[in-house]
């Protein structure tokens, strides 16, 4: 065999696993360890490579970062009565906002990987090999030991409507700065990086100071009203933060009922540091910042059957178009609007119907 195949492989054995060690890969080639890096050494020379963790960075792909977990929803068989016990029929899923993006984004046929904290438990396990069959990478993602993997319980009323949620989303205080760091040269190699505010705020604030240096853009997903508090007050770095009027309000510290009241809050982000803005309304539509102007897209119309996961197919598909056009964010915009209306009309977290030619149909009105 020779040294130019021997250096193939080991540049496939990298691209499999940026992680993999020096010794790991001498042993899997039957090499010595000088011979290995200095293969190493002649990549990166060529630009193959960027160091540890080695991939050259390409421009299609997206990491994304924060929860996986497993998703529970409750349906009652009538109208739902509080304080008392309801009927209902359970189903199980997987979830977590990170997750369901990565999965959306893998439906659409981007090339996208998974960094999260997972237990060492049957959910951890089943979520690990779910996403692999999905082909998301989960390779850096983080095992957990004696702590649960992530769970989230929503009930739904009979008409689909979510009417409150409950989360466990301690394991993913794990992922901390030291290991947001660790796994830097894995986020320089994306086309994008995706957070959610799962994420401790010192690791949302290193990966915006990161997204600063080296230029990959940041998206930033909220989560919920008492997550904003994980959103660091310094932006600066941020490419788009994408957040409901509720979490909006509570980073503005007060209502918003106008139009004007929210361009105000917006206005008071990009102050912060962070370029653009969207900010969704639920069953009315979205706002997005176009410089300083603040422009308004109504809804799609939709059939809803269950609203689980529309909010982070809205999210993906708007990461989808942005890597493409990444000027064009009303576009981008009106594609996540046609991925919710989609996902609406499924029973599953992620649509099986969604896909990038449905996407492409969607245009902006004149």
């Amino acid at each position: 065999m020779t040294d130019l195949s021997r250096k193939e492989q080991l540049y496939e054995l990298i691209r499999a696993n940026p992680f993999i060690s020096q010794q790991e890969l001498a042993e899997q080639l039957a090499l010595s360890r000088s011979a290995v890096a200095g293969h190493i050494a002649s990549l990166i020379r060529e630009r193959k490579l960027l160091g540890r963790a080695y991939v050259l960075r390409n421009e299609r792909t997206v990491l994304c970062i924060g929860a996986a977990c497993l998703d529970r929803k409750l349906r009652p068989h009538a109208p739902l009565q509080m304080a008392t016990s309801n009927p209902a029929c359970a189903e199980e899923s997987f979830g977590g906002v990170a997750r369901n993006i990565a999965a959306n984004l893998s439906q659409l046929g981007l090339p996208c990987s998974l960094l999260t904290a997972l237990g060492d438990d049957s959910s951890g396990r089943a979520l690990r090999a779910q996403a692999e069959a999905f082909g998301i990478g989960m390779e850096g993602s983080l095992q957990v030991n004696g702590i649960g993997s992530g769970t989230y319980t929503a009930v739904l009323d009979a008409s689909g409507e979510m009417v409150v949620a409950l989360a466990d989303m301690a394991i993913f205080d794990q992922l901390t700065p030291g290991w947001v760091a660790s796994r830097q040269p894995q986020r320089n190699a994306a086309g994008m990086v995706v957070a959610d505010l799962n994420l401790p705020i010192e690791s949302v604030a290193m990966l915006i100071a990161d997204a600063r240096a080296s230029g990959v853009p940041l998206v930033v997903v909220a989560v919920s009203q008492p997550k904003m508090a994980r959103l660091p007050k310094s932006l600066s770095g941020l490419s788009l933060l994408i957040l409901n009027r509720g979490e909006l309000e509570t980073r503005a510290g007060r209502p918003l009922p106008t139009e004007a009241d929210v361009q105000a809050a917006c206005h008071d982000l990009q102050a912060d540091g962070a370029r653009d803005i969207v900010v969704t309304c639920g069953a009315s539509g979205v706002y997005h910042t176009l410089g300083q102007a603040l422009h308004w897209l109504p809804a799609h119309d939709a059939r809803v059957v269950d609203v689980t996961g529309a909010g982070d197919a809205f999210s993906a598909a708007v990461c989808w178009s942005l890597l493409q056009e990444p000027e064009q964010l009303t576009l981008a915009c009106e594609r996540g609007l046609k991925a919710a209306s989609i996902t609406l009309a499924s029973p599953h977290t992620v649509s099986p119907e969604l896909s990038a030619d449905l996407l492409a149909t969607a245009h902006i009105e004149e």
